[in-house]
């Protein structure tokens, strides 16, 4: 994982990808090599992902606080920084100012 200002090179689907009546909204960048991660933003709010592939979140701009499943304690991402969510899990996520992520697959 890089903490790149910018991906070159790369393919987007136009249709955004909207979670949660809007409050998560992202956009599917495709590279080159057949990876994948989404873009997006998280609007002030509390929820629950799940997760098929393993995933990393990496915090671009605002914090969050996250919990993942079978865990108690809650740990905050703010950015730079980044947490890594197992495959065929889940996480709980609260953002109270706009969260700005990538999110890598796999």
């Amino acid at each position: 994982m890089s903490q790149a200002t910018q991906f070159d090179n790369v393919s987007v689907v136009k249709q955004a990808n909207v979670y949660f009546d809007g409050k998560c909204v992202s956009h599917t960048v495709l590279f080159a090599d057949g990876s994948k991660k989404t873009v997006g933003v998280i609007l002030p709010a509390a929820l629950t992902f799940n997760t098929g592939a393993p995933e990393v979140m990496e915090t671009v701009a605002g914090s969050c606080r996250y919990r993942l499943k079978g865990e108690t304690e809650w740990k905050t991402s703010g950015p730079g920084q980044a947490f890594n969510v197992p495959g065929d899990s889940s996480f709980d996520i609260e953002v109270t100012e706009p969260y700005h992520y990538v999110c890598y697959f796999g």
